[in-house]
């Protein structure tokens, strides 16, 4: 298997696409990038600028550029030895008219090939939806947009379809007889019922009418086309049958105003198999499983086998070529059967490098027997930020925030009531269709013959708000231990919370446990495993939408801990459980990806790094956070922000705020963008489902007023707290960087993130990245290291702020990972001890193979050291601060110096760089 050394990953859209991806491998290779880690590249909706939304996984992205483009971009890769590693979407695609297997589906329903391809519940109890998929694609009520005319009846090659701006929708064959035989006698007495073309629409009508219900496959395909070309024919050579056709196509259409005039359309789309409706009506009415909560991303049935084939066939192919030598998992979380599917997935690929995108809460674990490398690195992110939040003044940050804001609700209940917000909200609708399961396995026995629908739906509202993980990993093999002790701390909780369904728990607590009794038939059986498996498939969407899309826009403290797959109520984590996560790693999981940056995070790496510092100065950051409120006040219409949505706005602009003052101009907007991201997926004051303009508009003139020097004072008391941050925030991003490429993984560099990385949520982080800069500053660093590195590292930390200081730590970490490759590939984990004043100021670890040793060492909690200005560097600042390490010649493999002794001095070590990394 090859393991990447580092990966790089890259945004692919038609503005990033193959050839200008090609133009920056010798960059890469140069940094010392082993991997190219790609967002998905496999056709998808138009226009996508992420690729996660595929209409088609068999062929390329065409907006990526053509094959020959890739297999040039391919070479290139090959030509400078580096690794391609794929991001693939096993879960879902994109509800969209591109998606040609959908299409079908819609038009042919239960008679097309791709019926099994989806996630649908075709069997709903209500009348009107059985048979049917519901299609929540609409802006507006159905009724309002067909009376608007914005519905329409097309014909064309392809046949007749519906309209809906950029939608396009089939109309099944059966209803092509609704549309032909309106108007008939005018066409016959018009042409003649002798006539040619008046003889093939009989014949066309007959064909309709008459295809066999038995008739599938292949043979009714070609039936259908044979009809339709046959109309298209006739349409295309008769202008009295065109203008037939467009008569009824007109009349169909109705005529605005005249609300009568569109019941033509209404029944024809009555018809239909699937029931165009407002978008919102997905959150309660959904018939088919979503990703998270999007409409537009309809589940694929991946389980199936002839599905798993068909969508990786391309992948395969790619992999047999060596075009890719790893895959990341998208949303494995989302899968009916993970552990099936990462079987199927090694089989299919072989010896490959395979990660997981896979959310973990502090202590848990991958499960052991997942035949992988690891995950994508989200848990890896948490703990490192962790470890530079200073837990010591938790209490004083908890009464900071109550102060500000009067909210005193805790953390774990906030989890609760935003996760049932959202079961009532958004995901309710699937709530509803896990609760129809469970009522028909409640009425395989007398002994739950009495249970109500309405209380067994209540009983799993309680159930889901309370679980404690993204989800469990129950199958046909049965339970493991660690998921049945999360079903049963669950169910304890649920009974704790909701005494009154008592009965409805113990009964669930039977089924999710699959504690079958004797008498079950093996259909009974099939449905209580298939009611636990699609229960897991939603505890994962509603946590993410519960918490991370919800609570970590609410709970305000500290905003670096607001991340995917953080918990904020965790202030600050521990060395000895930091030791600990990369102890576990080193004998589980050694070659997982370690990030700090990803197209998900919420904020960049380095506004991480700065908000930290924050938690070091509790008392400082009061008085400021406080002055700057009343000095705002004037700015404020009828209170708005709100005391927790001013708060978060503070924090964000002390995060996200540029280094360079020409990045200043498109600031504001940027700001304003993620503000009310932020504040609608908060939904507390708006929301995406019910905006609220008046809040949104007063928090938009807040933000131009406090952000516009002319109107304002705010800025003379701001920058100079903010320049402090951001310096403190500086040396926390270099010992972030020094920890990722050293600790066990492999470390992960998003795009553009070697510079400062001070972007927001996406579609910010996903801004154009200047290479030409990158490529000059690295060609500038590797020169000046040969010539006179000592003169290179005073210069870096004069100019910090313009981020070349970061790329020079990043090359010289990656050159030592080329270097030492065994070490880190293959190598333990050792905490070093520290001694001294500042012992509890300095991270340090060792790295073992052979008899060949790295240690790491990097600062934190800096503003108790060294003053505003000063450098955290020498003697003077460390004091008698020092490493228990063997007695030793070491070797800094940043600023090329060597050290012999053993109990080393810190101040020493770190005597022209805040950080450093020693082979003995």
């Amino acid at each position: 298997m090859r393991i990447p050394t580092a990966t790089y990953r890259i945004q692919f859209h038609s503005e990033f696409n193959f050839v200008q991806a090609k133009e920056i491998i010798n960059y890469l290779a140069d940094l010392s990038i082993s991997d190219l880690y790609a967002s998905p590249i496999f056709k998808a909706r138009q226009g996508s600028t992420h690729g996660y939304d595929v209409v088609d996984p068999t062929i390329l992205n065409p907006e990526l550029g053509t094959e020959e483009d890739f297999e040039k971009l391919s070479e290139e890769i090959k030509k400078y030895q580096l690794g391609w590693l794929q991001d693939i979407v096993p879960n879902h695609m994109a509800y969209d008219s591109h998606n040609l297997w959908l299409m079908d589906v819609l038009e042919n329903g239960k008679d097309s090939e791709f019926f099994d391809f989806f996630d649908i519940n075709w069997n709903q109890p209500y009348e009107e939806m059985q048979g049917r998929v519901l299609a929540p694609l609409l802006g507006d009520f159905y009724g309002n947009c067909l009376e608007r005319g914005e519905l329409k009846l097309n014909y064309d090659a392809t046949g007749l379809s519906i309209s809906y701006y950029g939608l396009r929708l089939p109309v099944r064959i059966e209803s092509y007889l609704t549309f032909i035989i309106r108007n008939l006698g005018k066409l016959a007495r018009k042409i003649g019922r002798q006539h040619p073309d008046f003889i093939k629409f009989l014949g066309i009508l007959y064909l309709l009418k008459n295809i066999p219900e038995e008739t599938k496959g292949k043979e009714r395909y070609d039936q259908l086309n044979f009809v339709k070309s046959l109309l298209w024919e006739t349409y295309t050579q008769n202008p009295e049958v065109e203008e037939f056709i467009q008569n009824n196509l007109q009349e169909f259409n109705g005529e605005v105003d005249n609300s009568e005039s569109f019941n033509l359309l209404d029944n024809l789309l009555s018809e239909q198999f699937y029931r165009l409706s407002f978008w919102k009506v997905g959150a309660e009415e959904i018939n088919y499983r979503r990703f998270f909560t999007v409409n537009e991303l309809i589940s694929v049935k991946v389980e199936e086998a002839k599905v798993f084939q068909t969508t990786h066939e391309l992948i395969e192919r790619f992999v047999k070529e060596k075009k890719f030598t790893g895959v990341r998992i998208d949303h494995i979380d989302g899968l009916y059967d993970p552990s099936e599917y990462l079987i199927r997935l090694r089989e299919k690929l072989g010896n490959v490098y395979i990660t997981v995108e896979k959310i973990l809460e502090l202590t848990e674990d991958l499960p052991q027997h997942w035949q992988i490398e690891g995950t994508s690195g989200y848990e890896f992110l948490n703990y490192v930020n962790g470890i530079f939040c200073c837990p010591e003044n938790e209490k004083e940050f908890t009464k900071i925030y109550t102060r500000f804001t009067d909210l005193t609700d805790a953390y774990q209940d906030l989890v609760y009531e935003k996760k049932g917000l959202i079961l009532e909200r958004n995901l309710a609708g699937d709530l509803e269709n896990l609760a129809q399961i469970l009522k028909r396995i409640a009425a395989q026995t007398r002994a739950g013959s009495d249970f109500t629908l309405y209380g067994l739906k209540q009983a799993l509202f309680e159930l889901l708000a309370l679980f404690p993980v993204y989800r469990t990993y129950i199958d046909a093999d049965g339970i493991g231990e660690i998921d049945e002790k999360y079903v049963n701390e669950t169910i304890k909780a649920a009974k704790k919370k909701a005494p009154l369904l008592v009965n409805e728990f113990n009964f669930i607590h039977k089924v999710l446990l699959l504690e079958y009794e004797d008498f079950r038939s093996q259909t009974q059986r099939e449905e209580w495993l298939h009611f636990v498996m699609r229960s897991q498939q939603l505890t994962g969407p509603l946590m993410a939408k519960g918490v991370e899309d919800t609570l970590l826009y609410v709970y305000n403290r500290l905003l670096s801990l607001n991340e995917v797959g953080g918990n904020p109520s965790h202030f600050g984590i521990s060395l000895d459980l930091f030791h600990q996560f990369n102890h576990n790693k080193v004998n589980n999981w050694l070659h997982g990806m370690n990030a700090t940056a990803t197209h998900d995070t919420k904020r960049g790496e380095d506004v991480r790094a700065r908000i930290n510092v924050l938690s070091e100065i509790p008392q400082e950051w009061e008085q400021q956070v406080n002055q700057w409120r009343e000095m705002n006040r004037v700015h404020q219409q009828n209170g708005i922000p709100d005391a927790n949505d001013e708060y978060f706005f503070y924090q964000t602009l002390l995060g996200a705020f540029p280094f360079e003052e020409s990045d200043l101009a498109d600031f504001p907007d940027r700001i304003k963008d993620y503000i009310l991201k932020a504040v609608r997926e908060a939904k507390v004051h708006t929301a995406w489902l019910r905006p609220d303009e008046e809040y949104e508009a007063a928090f938009f003139s807040f933000i131009d007023k406090v952000l516009d020097p002319k109107e304002s004072n705010f800025w003379q008391q701001f920058r100079p707290f903010q320049k402090q941050i951001a310096e403190y925030g500086i040396y926390n991003s270099l010992s972030q960087v020094l920890i990722k490429n050293t600790a066990p993984g492999v470390p992960d560099l998003y795009q553009g993130a070697e510079l400062w990385e001070l972007s927001l949520v996406d579609p910010d982080n996903r801004r154009p990245v200047d290479y030409q800069k990158r490529r000059e500053f690295l060609q500038e660093i590797k020169e000046k290291s040969e010539q006179n590195i000592e003169q290179l590292l005073k210069e870096l930390i004069e100019t910090k702020e313009n981020g070349k200081i970061k790329l020079f730590l990043t090359h010289q970490l990656l050159k030592a990972r080329k270097e030492y490759l065994e070490i880190f590939q293959n190598g333990n984990y050792q905490p070093i001890e520290i001694t001294g004043k500042y012992q509890n100021h300095i991270i340090a670890f060792a790295r073992n193979y052979g008899d060949q040793t790295l240690v790491a060492i990097a600062p934190r909690f800096l503003t108790t050291i060294i003053k505003p200005g000063q450098l955290p560097l020498g003697v003077d600042v460390w004091e008698d601060t020092s490493l228990i390490l063997p007695n030793k010649t070491w070797h800094n493999l940043i600023n090329n110096q060597t050290i012999t002794g053993e109990n080393l001095v810190v101040g020493e070590i770190l005597q022209n760089f805040s950080v450093g990394l020693l082979v003995g």
